[in-house]
Protein backbone atom coordinates (compact mmCIF):
# COMPACT_ATOMS: atom_id res chain seq x y z
CA UNK A 1 0.00 0.00 0.00
CA UNK A 2 0.96 3.64 -0.33
CA UNK A 3 1.63 5.44 2.95
CA UNK A 4 1.96 9.21 3.21
CA UNK A 5 3.42 10.60 6.44
CA UNK A 6 2.59 14.24 7.15
CA UNK A 7 4.75 16.02 9.71
CA UNK A 8 5.51 19.68 10.13
CA UNK A 9 9.21 20.57 10.11
CA UNK A 10 10.43 19.82 13.63
CA UNK A 11 13.07 17.20 14.36
CA UNK A 12 11.83 15.92 17.71
CA UNK A 13 8.26 15.55 16.40
CA UNK A 14 9.47 13.66 13.32
CA UNK A 15 12.13 11.37 14.78
CA UNK A 16 9.69 9.19 16.70
CA UNK A 17 7.92 8.33 13.44
CA UNK A 18 11.03 7.15 11.59
CA UNK A 19 11.25 3.51 12.86
CA UNK A 20 7.61 2.89 11.91
CA UNK A 21 8.24 4.38 8.47
CA UNK A 22 11.22 2.07 8.09
CA UNK A 23 9.18 -0.97 9.12
CA UNK A 24 6.49 -0.11 6.58
CA UNK A 25 9.12 0.16 3.86
CA UNK A 26 10.75 -3.11 4.92
CA UNK A 27 7.34 -4.77 4.57
CA UNK A 28 7.21 -3.64 0.96
CA UNK A 29 5.02 -0.55 1.25
CA UNK A 30 5.69 2.70 -0.61
CA UNK A 31 6.33 5.37 2.04
CA UNK A 32 6.75 9.10 1.47
CA UNK A 33 7.07 11.94 3.98
CA UNK A 34 5.51 15.34 3.32
CA UNK A 35 6.81 18.38 5.17
CA UNK A 36 7.97 21.93 4.57
CA UNK A 37 10.79 22.30 2.00
CA UNK A 38 13.50 23.17 4.51
CA UNK A 39 13.02 19.80 6.20
CA UNK A 40 13.81 17.66 3.17
CA UNK A 41 17.42 16.94 4.23
CA UNK A 42 16.24 15.68 7.64
CA UNK A 43 13.80 13.30 5.95
CA UNK A 44 16.22 11.99 3.35
CA UNK A 45 18.89 11.65 6.04
CA UNK A 46 16.59 9.10 7.66
CA UNK A 47 16.58 7.10 4.42
CA UNK A 48 13.06 8.18 3.52
CA UNK A 49 11.58 9.87 0.47
CA UNK A 50 10.72 13.53 1.01
CA UNK A 51 7.82 15.41 -0.56
CA UNK A 52 8.29 19.17 -0.01
CA UNK A 53 4.95 21.00 0.21
CA UNK A 54 4.04 24.59 0.96
CA UNK A 55 6.45 27.20 2.25
CA UNK A 56 8.75 26.90 5.25
CA UNK A 57 6.73 27.71 8.36
CA UNK A 58 7.43 30.72 10.54
CA UNK A 59 6.86 29.12 13.92
CA UNK A 60 9.92 30.67 15.55
CA UNK A 61 8.69 34.15 14.66
CA UNK A 62 5.27 33.36 16.11
CA UNK A 63 6.83 32.02 19.28
CA UNK A 64 8.87 35.20 19.68
CA UNK A 65 5.59 37.07 19.80
CA UNK A 66 3.51 34.77 21.99
CA UNK A 67 5.80 31.92 23.07
CA UNK A 68 6.33 33.20 26.62
CA UNK A 69 2.58 33.54 27.19
CA UNK A 70 1.89 30.10 25.71
CA UNK A 71 4.58 28.61 27.95
CA UNK A 72 3.16 30.27 31.07
CA UNK A 73 -0.34 29.19 30.16
CA UNK A 74 0.49 25.55 29.47
CA UNK A 75 3.03 25.00 32.24
CA UNK A 76 2.50 22.71 35.21
CA UNK A 77 -0.64 20.98 33.89
CA UNK A 78 -2.13 18.84 36.66
CA UNK A 79 -4.75 16.41 35.36
CA UNK A 80 -5.65 15.39 38.91
CA UNK A 81 -7.44 18.75 39.22
CA UNK A 82 -9.75 18.94 36.18
CA UNK A 83 -11.77 21.70 37.81
CA UNK A 84 -8.89 24.06 37.00
CA UNK A 85 -9.66 23.68 33.29
CA UNK A 86 -12.75 25.90 33.25
CA UNK A 87 -14.21 27.67 30.21
CA UNK A 88 -11.83 30.61 30.41
CA UNK A 89 -8.83 28.27 30.51
CA UNK A 90 -9.78 25.99 27.63
CA UNK A 91 -11.00 28.84 25.43
CA UNK A 92 -7.76 30.77 25.95
CA UNK A 93 -5.81 27.59 25.16
CA UNK A 94 -7.31 27.51 21.66
CA UNK A 95 -7.34 31.28 21.34
CA UNK A 96 -3.53 31.16 21.63
CA UNK A 97 -2.79 27.83 19.94
CA UNK A 98 -4.81 28.30 16.77
CA UNK A 99 -3.35 31.59 15.49
CA UNK A 100 0.17 31.20 16.87
CA UNK A 101 0.79 27.47 16.40
CA UNK A 102 -1.73 25.34 14.51
CA UNK A 103 -2.40 27.75 11.63
CA UNK A 104 1.30 28.66 11.41
CA UNK A 105 2.55 25.11 10.82
CA UNK A 106 -0.53 24.26 8.73
CA UNK A 107 -0.70 27.43 6.68
CA UNK A 108 -2.77 27.73 3.53
CA UNK A 109 0.08 26.83 1.16
CA UNK A 110 0.98 23.72 3.17
CA UNK A 111 -2.61 22.44 3.27
CA UNK A 112 -3.24 23.25 -0.39
CA UNK A 113 -0.13 21.53 -1.73
CA UNK A 114 -0.49 18.53 0.59
CA UNK A 115 -4.09 18.01 -0.53
CA UNK A 116 -3.04 18.38 -4.16
CA UNK A 117 -0.27 15.82 -3.79
CA UNK A 118 -2.52 13.36 -1.95
CA UNK A 119 -5.15 13.60 -4.67
CA UNK A 120 -2.54 12.90 -7.33
CA UNK A 121 -0.62 10.14 -5.55
CA UNK A 122 -3.67 8.49 -3.92
CA UNK A 123 -2.19 7.05 -0.69
CA UNK A 124 -4.05 4.29 1.08
CA UNK A 125 -3.00 5.53 4.54
CA UNK A 126 -1.98 8.92 5.89
CA UNK A 127 -0.08 8.92 9.18
CA UNK A 128 0.11 12.40 10.67
CA UNK A 129 2.00 14.05 13.48
CA UNK A 130 -0.67 15.17 16.00
CA UNK A 131 -0.37 18.90 15.26
CA UNK A 132 -0.18 18.45 11.49
CA UNK A 133 -3.94 18.63 10.92
CA UNK A 134 -3.26 19.13 7.21
CA UNK A 135 -2.62 15.37 7.09
CA UNK A 136 -6.19 14.62 8.17
CA UNK A 137 -7.59 17.08 5.63
CA UNK A 138 -5.50 15.54 2.84
CA UNK A 139 -6.60 12.03 3.79
CA UNK A 140 -10.26 12.97 3.72
CA UNK A 141 -9.81 14.79 0.43
CA UNK A 142 -8.35 11.72 -1.30
CA UNK A 143 -10.24 8.96 0.56
CA UNK A 144 -7.29 7.56 2.50
CA UNK A 145 -7.50 6.08 5.97
CA UNK A 146 -5.71 8.28 8.49
CA UNK A 147 -4.23 8.06 11.96
CA UNK A 148 -2.20 10.20 14.32
CA UNK A 149 1.20 9.01 15.56
CA UNK A 150 1.38 10.16 19.18
CA UNK A 151 4.84 11.13 20.40
CA UNK A 152 3.51 12.62 23.62
CA UNK A 153 0.71 12.28 26.16
CA UNK A 154 -2.53 12.87 24.26
CA UNK A 155 -3.36 16.23 25.78
CA UNK A 156 -4.74 17.33 22.41
CA UNK A 157 -7.60 14.85 22.71
CA UNK A 158 -7.94 15.43 26.47
CA UNK A 159 -8.38 19.17 26.10
CA UNK A 160 -10.58 18.82 23.03
CA UNK A 161 -12.99 16.72 25.05
CA UNK A 162 -12.79 19.13 27.98
CA UNK A 163 -13.35 22.10 25.68
CA UNK A 164 -16.46 20.53 24.12
CA UNK A 165 -17.87 19.79 27.58
CA UNK A 166 -17.31 23.39 28.70
CA UNK A 167 -18.63 24.71 25.37
CA UNK A 168 -21.94 22.89 25.90
CA UNK A 169 -22.35 24.75 29.19
CA UNK A 170 -22.17 28.18 27.54
CA UNK A 171 -25.29 30.20 26.65
CA UNK A 172 -26.77 29.55 23.23
CA UNK A 173 -25.37 31.97 20.69
CA UNK A 174 -22.17 32.44 22.69
CA UNK A 175 -20.27 29.30 21.87
CA UNK A 176 -17.08 30.19 19.99
CA UNK A 177 -14.83 27.31 18.95
CA UNK A 178 -11.55 28.69 17.54
CA UNK A 179 -10.22 25.26 16.55
CA UNK A 180 -13.35 24.24 14.67
CA UNK A 181 -13.68 27.63 12.98
CA UNK A 182 -10.11 27.51 11.67
CA UNK A 183 -10.09 23.81 10.77
CA UNK A 184 -13.52 23.96 9.10
CA UNK A 185 -12.33 26.84 6.93
CA UNK A 186 -9.02 25.15 6.04
CA UNK A 187 -10.77 21.86 5.17
CA UNK A 188 -13.77 23.47 3.52
CA UNK A 189 -11.56 25.10 0.90
CA UNK A 190 -10.92 21.57 -0.38
CA UNK A 191 -14.46 20.26 -0.12
CA UNK A 192 -13.87 18.48 3.20
CA UNK A 193 -16.55 19.02 5.87
CA UNK A 194 -15.46 19.37 9.49
CA UNK A 195 -15.93 16.62 12.02
CA UNK A 196 -13.96 15.62 15.09
CA UNK A 197 -11.99 12.99 13.14
CA UNK A 198 -10.00 15.89 11.73
CA UNK A 199 -8.83 16.56 15.30
CA UNK A 200 -8.16 13.04 16.62
CA UNK A 201 -7.90 10.83 13.53
CA UNK A 202 -9.70 7.57 12.82
CA UNK A 203 -7.32 5.94 15.26
CA UNK A 204 -3.97 6.72 16.89
CA UNK A 205 -0.62 4.96 17.01
CA UNK A 206 0.67 5.58 20.55
CA UNK A 207 4.39 5.50 21.35
CA UNK A 208 3.92 5.74 25.12
CA UNK A 209 4.05 2.62 27.31
CA UNK A 210 0.68 1.62 28.70
CA UNK A 211 1.05 3.12 32.19
CA UNK A 212 1.75 6.57 30.69
CA UNK A 213 -1.20 6.70 28.29
CA UNK A 214 -4.26 8.79 29.06
CA UNK A 215 -7.46 6.75 29.26
CA UNK A 216 -9.60 8.55 26.69
CA UNK A 217 -11.39 5.51 25.17
CA UNK A 218 -10.14 6.34 21.68
CA UNK A 219 -9.06 3.64 19.18
CA UNK A 220 -5.35 3.13 19.79
CA UNK A 221 -2.57 0.94 18.41
CA UNK A 222 0.28 0.64 20.93
CA UNK A 223 3.76 0.88 19.46
CA UNK A 224 7.16 0.41 21.06
CA UNK A 225 9.34 3.51 20.93
CA UNK A 226 12.61 2.75 19.15
CA UNK A 227 15.30 5.43 19.57
CA UNK A 228 16.25 7.44 16.52
CA UNK A 229 18.24 10.66 16.89
CA UNK A 230 18.97 11.54 13.29
CA UNK A 231 22.20 11.07 11.36
CA UNK A 232 25.00 10.43 13.82
CA UNK A 233 28.61 9.31 14.11
CA UNK A 234 29.94 7.79 17.33
CA UNK A 235 32.87 9.96 18.50
CA UNK A 236 36.05 8.42 19.89
CA UNK A 237 35.36 9.48 23.48
CA UNK A 238 32.00 7.69 23.45
CA UNK A 239 33.28 4.33 22.26
CA UNK A 240 34.29 3.23 25.75
CA UNK A 241 33.12 4.14 29.24
CA UNK A 242 35.42 6.34 31.30
CA UNK A 243 36.72 5.68 34.81
CA UNK A 244 33.86 7.67 36.38
CA UNK A 245 30.13 7.23 36.24
CA UNK A 246 28.69 9.33 33.47
CA UNK A 247 25.74 11.74 33.74
CA UNK A 248 24.21 13.31 30.65
CA UNK A 249 22.68 16.78 30.81
CA UNK A 250 20.84 17.62 27.61
CA UNK A 251 18.99 20.80 26.78
CA UNK A 252 16.98 19.12 24.04
CA UNK A 253 16.06 20.95 20.85
CA UNK A 254 15.36 24.23 22.68
CA UNK A 255 17.12 25.46 25.80
CA UNK A 256 14.86 26.97 28.43
CA UNK A 257 14.91 27.89 32.10
CA UNK A 258 18.38 27.69 33.63
CA UNK A 259 19.86 26.41 30.33
CA UNK A 260 18.68 29.38 28.24
CA UNK A 261 21.25 31.92 29.50
CA UNK A 262 24.87 30.75 29.03
CA UNK A 263 26.07 32.60 32.16
CA UNK A 264 23.37 31.06 34.37
CA UNK A 265 23.86 27.64 32.80
CA UNK A 266 27.61 27.94 33.37
CA UNK A 267 27.06 28.52 37.09
CA UNK A 268 24.74 25.52 37.33
CA UNK A 269 27.35 23.33 35.66
CA UNK A 270 30.07 24.45 38.05
CA UNK A 271 27.89 23.41 40.98
CA UNK A 272 26.76 20.18 39.31
CA UNK A 273 30.41 19.27 38.74
CA UNK A 274 30.73 18.76 42.51
CA UNK A 275 29.03 15.38 41.93
CA UNK A 276 31.56 12.57 41.61
CA UNK A 277 30.82 11.81 37.96
CA UNK A 278 31.70 12.80 34.43
CA UNK A 279 29.09 15.35 33.31
CA UNK A 280 28.44 15.25 29.56
CA UNK A 281 26.51 18.29 28.35
CA UNK A 282 24.88 18.45 24.93
CA UNK A 283 24.60 22.21 24.42
CA UNK A 284 26.19 25.16 22.64
CA UNK A 285 29.82 24.61 23.59
CA UNK A 286 31.06 27.92 22.20
CA UNK A 287 28.54 29.97 24.20
CA UNK A 288 29.41 28.19 27.45
CA UNK A 289 33.17 28.42 26.94
CA UNK A 290 32.85 32.13 26.23
CA UNK A 291 31.62 32.61 29.81
CA UNK A 292 34.68 30.94 31.30
CA UNK A 293 36.40 27.60 31.98
CA UNK A 294 34.48 24.66 33.36
CA UNK A 295 35.69 21.96 35.78
CA UNK A 296 37.67 19.07 34.28
CA UNK A 297 34.84 16.57 34.81
CA UNK A 298 32.44 18.57 32.60
CA UNK A 299 32.54 17.69 28.91
CA UNK A 300 30.49 19.99 26.66
CA UNK A 301 29.65 18.60 23.23
CA UNK A 302 27.49 20.27 20.63
CA UNK A 303 25.81 16.99 19.72
CA UNK A 304 26.09 13.34 20.63
CA UNK A 305 23.83 10.49 19.50
CA UNK A 306 21.58 10.18 22.54
CA UNK A 307 20.78 6.54 21.87
CA UNK A 308 24.49 5.70 22.14
CA UNK A 309 25.31 8.18 24.90
CA UNK A 310 22.61 7.08 27.33
CA UNK A 311 23.74 3.47 27.14
CA UNK A 312 26.91 4.64 28.93
CA UNK A 313 25.15 6.83 31.51
CA UNK A 314 24.14 6.29 35.12
CA UNK A 315 21.64 9.18 34.99
CA UNK A 316 20.28 11.86 32.66
CA UNK A 317 19.14 15.42 33.42
CA UNK A 318 16.71 16.99 30.95
CA UNK A 319 13.60 19.12 30.42
CA UNK A 320 11.23 16.24 29.83
CA UNK A 321 11.16 16.26 26.02
CA UNK A 322 9.68 13.12 24.53
CA UNK A 323 12.76 11.95 22.63
CA UNK A 324 15.11 12.22 25.61
CA UNK A 325 12.57 10.80 28.04
CA UNK A 326 11.72 7.85 25.80
CA UNK A 327 15.34 7.04 25.04
CA UNK A 328 16.17 7.05 28.76
CA UNK A 329 13.16 4.82 29.39
CA UNK A 330 14.23 2.44 26.61
CA UNK A 331 17.71 2.06 28.13
CA UNK A 332 16.64 1.97 31.77
CA UNK A 333 18.46 5.17 32.81
CA UNK A 334 17.27 7.05 35.93
CA UNK A 335 16.08 10.57 35.13
CA UNK A 336 16.21 13.97 36.82
CA UNK A 337 13.58 16.05 35.04
CA UNK A 338 13.08 19.81 35.04
CA UNK A 339 10.00 20.08 32.77
CA UNK A 340 8.59 23.38 31.62
CA UNK A 341 5.59 23.02 29.34
CA UNK A 342 2.60 20.95 28.26
CA UNK A 343 2.95 17.18 28.67
CA UNK A 344 6.57 17.33 29.92
CA UNK A 345 5.28 18.09 33.42
CA UNK A 346 2.83 15.20 33.35
CA UNK A 347 5.49 12.71 32.19
CA UNK A 348 7.93 13.92 34.84
CA UNK A 349 5.31 13.42 37.54
CA UNK A 350 4.48 9.94 36.26
CA UNK A 351 8.14 8.91 36.01
CA UNK A 352 8.92 10.11 39.53
CA UNK A 353 5.82 8.31 40.85
CA UNK A 354 7.12 5.12 39.24
CA UNK A 355 10.35 5.46 41.21
CA UNK A 356 12.51 5.93 38.11
CA UNK A 357 13.67 9.47 38.74
CA UNK A 358 13.07 12.85 40.33
CA UNK A 359 10.87 15.76 39.26
CA UNK A 360 12.01 19.34 39.91
CA UNK A 361 9.81 22.32 39.14
CA UNK A 362 11.54 24.64 36.73
CA UNK A 363 10.60 27.85 38.53
CA UNK A 364 11.95 26.52 41.82
CA UNK A 365 15.08 24.57 40.86
CA UNK A 366 18.44 25.83 42.10
CA UNK A 367 21.95 24.78 41.15
CA UNK A 368 22.40 23.17 44.56
CA UNK A 369 19.03 21.42 44.34
CA UNK A 370 19.91 20.02 40.94
CA UNK A 371 23.29 18.81 42.23
CA UNK A 372 21.71 17.12 45.24
CA UNK A 373 19.04 15.44 43.09
CA UNK A 374 21.64 13.98 40.73
CA UNK A 375 23.72 12.80 43.68
CA UNK A 376 20.66 11.14 45.20
CA UNK A 377 19.71 9.33 41.99
CA UNK A 378 23.25 8.00 41.71
CA UNK A 379 23.43 6.94 45.35
CA UNK A 380 20.06 5.22 45.83
CA UNK A 381 19.68 1.88 43.98
CA UNK A 382 15.88 2.15 43.98
CA UNK A 383 16.00 4.64 41.10
CA UNK A 384 17.92 2.23 38.90
CA UNK A 385 15.50 -0.53 39.87
CA UNK A 386 12.56 1.69 38.89
CA UNK A 387 14.18 2.65 35.60
CA UNK A 388 14.79 -0.98 34.74
CA UNK A 389 11.15 -1.84 35.49
CA UNK A 390 10.02 0.86 33.08
CA UNK A 391 12.54 -0.37 30.52
CA UNK A 392 10.90 -3.77 30.64
CA UNK A 393 7.44 -2.25 30.17
CA UNK A 394 8.61 -0.05 27.28
CA UNK A 395 10.27 -2.92 25.43
CA UNK A 396 7.26 -5.19 25.93
CA UNK A 397 5.15 -3.04 23.59
CA UNK A 398 4.66 -4.18 19.99
CA UNK A 399 7.60 -3.49 17.70
CA UNK A 400 7.20 -1.44 14.50
CA UNK A 401 7.50 -4.69 12.54
CA UNK A 402 4.63 -6.26 14.51
CA UNK A 403 2.39 -3.21 14.10
CA UNK A 404 2.54 -3.16 10.30
CA UNK A 405 -0.10 -5.92 9.81
CA UNK A 406 -2.40 -4.09 12.24
CA UNK A 407 -2.10 -0.91 10.17
CA UNK A 408 -2.76 -2.87 6.99
CA UNK A 409 -5.98 -4.27 8.45
CA UNK A 410 -7.16 -0.91 9.80
CA UNK A 411 -6.40 0.78 6.51
CA UNK A 412 -8.54 -1.71 4.63
CA UNK A 413 -11.37 -1.14 7.07
CA UNK A 414 -11.26 2.67 7.06
CA UNK A 415 -10.22 3.60 3.54
CA UNK A 416 -13.12 5.29 1.75
CA UNK A 417 -14.37 3.85 -1.51
CA UNK A 418 -15.04 7.43 -2.63
CA UNK A 419 -13.15 10.46 -1.24
CA UNK A 420 -15.27 12.56 1.10
CA UNK A 421 -14.70 15.69 -0.96
CA UNK A 422 -15.74 13.92 -4.16
CA UNK A 423 -18.83 12.46 -2.51
CA UNK A 424 -19.77 15.90 -1.19
CA UNK A 425 -19.42 17.36 -4.68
Amino acid sequence: MRVLIAAFAHTSHFHGMVPLAGALRAAGHDVRVASQPGFADEITGAGLTAVPVGADHRLMEAMQEKGAEIQRYSADIDLSRPEVFDWDYVFRLYDLSVPYFYSVINDESFVRELVGYARRWQPDLVLWEPYTFAGAIAARACGAAHARVLGASDLNAYFRRTFLDRLAEQPAGRRPDPLREWLADAAGRHGVPFDEELVVGQWSVDLLPERFRLDLSLPTVPLRYVPYNGRAVVPDWLRTAGPRRRVCLTTGSTGTGFTADPAVFHRYLRVLAQVDAEIVVTADAAALRAVGPLPDNVRVVGFAPLDVLLQTCAAVVHHGGFGTWSTALYHGVPQVMVPFIWDTVLRAQQTAAAGAGLFLREGEVTAEGLRDSVARVLAEPSFLDGARRLRGEARAESSPHDVVPVLEELTGRHRAAVPVAAAAG
